[in-house]
């Protein structure tokens, strides 16, 4: 049987985060970089933990007024942005902590997720930053990201696990990147849409372009993002539909 995990943004003041995680098997917690934190952060861990899911750091550039969407590369070297983004993975990792949990992934969140693609410093800082949490905490932590291999490759250099996602919920350009929020089209909101596009990457590994042309993608996991539009019955849809076609709905080996 083939099986496949969900995963789901919360914490980011912005959706029905309670609802999402009784429908997902993995969380993306922020961690106040670009939203949550604080009190936000403890309460949604305490949520993922109550819906037996999997909980994991979600840090991005620190920028709360633009959402995390904007890149600050240009504002940071290498070892500030290692900084930033390991205090907002040990922020998610201490209230996992506390309640009985361990941190079992880090995902980097708008316009980082993008950068580490396309700048390697990015990706380097990013992933120093994990393996330097990992000593912190005293585990071994993921890695959920793109199909990219020169991202891998630095993950798998640094003995960390790396998870491959993709998204029901966007679209993609024809080289595999996600085509860009700013473009019409870029956030599949019908349902019909999400479903199929979930269902080829659960049961087919690939995905149509915007083009038309399949691309292949080992996902592991499938993000649905908690501020699309009724992200919760899109959830339940793409959920539905995997579990009617005998696709079972389960998180990753832990690390």
């Amino acid at each position: 049987m083939a099986s496949i995990d969900l995963n789901a943004d919360v914490g980011e003041e912005c959706g029905d985060d309670a609802a999402l995680l009784t429908l997902v098997t993995t969380a993306n917690i922020a961690a106040g970089g670009h939203a949550g934190g604080g009190e936000v952060l403890t309460t949604t861990v305490a949520l993922a933990v109550d819906a037996a899911v999997a909980v994991g750091a979600h840090p991005s550039y620190p920028d709360r007024p633009g959402f995390g969407r904007v890149s600050q590369l240009a504002d940071h070297d290498p070892r500030s942005l290692t900084t930033t983004v390991r205090g907002q993975i040990l922020a998610v990792a201490a209230a996992s902590a506390a309640h009985g949990v361990a941190l079992t992934h880090v995902k980097a969140h708008g316009a980082l997720y993008h950068d580490l693609v396309a700048h390697p410093e990015a990706s380097v800082a990013f992933v120093q930053a994990v393996a330097d949490a990992c000593v912190d905490v005293g585990t071994p932590i993921a890695v959920l990201g793109p199909p990219a291999p020169s991202i891998e490759r630095k993950v798998d250099a640094a003995g960390l696990p790396y998870l491959i996602e993709a998204f029901a919920d966007r679209r993609y350009r024809e080289d595999g990147t996600l085509v860009p929020r700013t473009e019409v089209g870029a956030v599949l909101i019908d349902r019909h849409e999400a479903v199929d596009q979930a269902l080829a990457l659960a049961r087919d590994r690939r995905v149509r372009s915007r083009d038309g042309a399949w691309l292949r993608i080992d996902a592991a996991s499938i993000c649905l993002h908690g501020d699309t539009p009724d992200a919760v019955a899109l959830a339940e849809a793409v959920r539905g539909a995997l579990e009617a076609d005998g696709i079972r709905i389960e998180h990753p080996p832990r690390p």
